[in-house]
């Protein structure tokens, strides 16, 4: 069994994949955290048309199933791109690759699901707070920068900690169209040499390892987090 893992069998198949999922993973984050707290500010701001266009945002794509919506932004991207270029310059140019179309399916759904930890946090820091920051003189921005965003951080980390963990296994919905992730070299190396229980199982450990060294991180970051504070982890 060893030699299927070797250099020559399958082992660098496996890390490669392995490394393309963690990229994806990695490039997805900022992008659905920034997008999450983008939408928690629109929902709990001021605009009623904006809230309710954020609401539904988030709404539609959190009751998608996330494969549905992975098709949706490969396929359809690919289409629209396509009728653009016909319109732009009268013949069909450029494509979306499976990586992009990964990154942005799956920032969405991240977003969306984030959005409303962040909604929950902005909601549990007393108002008061933003009233004596703009009695101090602050400006709007200056208070969420320095007000704000460093508790919310603390409040929200629990809950972006497990969107995280739900992100790392939703890159494996990306082998669908043909992107060569950890998923789809196993698969690959299943239907190359029949051995299905033992790559599932070396394919399970490396999730599992990957998901305890995040749990680790994640850990780190809520006793950083949390200094200072009653009750606080150290």
């Amino acid at each position: 069994m060893s030699d299927l893992l070797s250099p020559d069998g399958w082992g660098w198949q496996l890390l490669k994949g392995l490394w393309l999922t963690i990229r994806l993973a990695l490039t997805t984050l900022p992008i659905g955290l920034a997008s999450g707290l983008l939408l928690a500010l629109l929902i709990n701001g001021g605009n009623v048309w904006l809230a309710k266009i954020a609401v539904l945002f988030t709404t539609v794509f959190r009751s998608l199933p996330e494969l549905l919506t992975l098709f949706i932004i490969y396929f359809g991207g690919q289409q629209a791109l396509q009728y653009l270029s016909r319109l732009v310059t009268g013949h069909e140019i450029g494509e979306i690759s499976g990586f992009l179309a990964g990154i942005i399916a799956l920032g969405i759904v991240f977003a969306s699901f984030s959005s409303e930890i962040f909604v929950a946090g902005l909601r549990a820091i007393p108002r008061g707070q933003r009233e004596a920051a703009a009695a101090l003189g602050l400006s709007r921005g200056r208070t969420f920068l320095s007000v704000i965003l460093p508790q919310l951080w603390r409040l929200v980390l629990p809950g972006l900690g497990n969107l995280w963990f739900v992100l790392l296994k939703d890159t494996a919905l990306v082998s669908v169209i043909s992107l060569n992730d950890l998923m789809r070299q196993t698969q690959l190396a299943v239907a190359s040499t029949k051995e299905p229980l033992f790559f599932f199982a070396i394919t399970c450990l490396i999730y599992l390892a990957v998901s305890l060294l995040s749990s680790g991180a994640i850990s780190r970051m809520e006793a950083r987090a949390n200094r200072g504070y009653v009750g606080g982890r150290t």
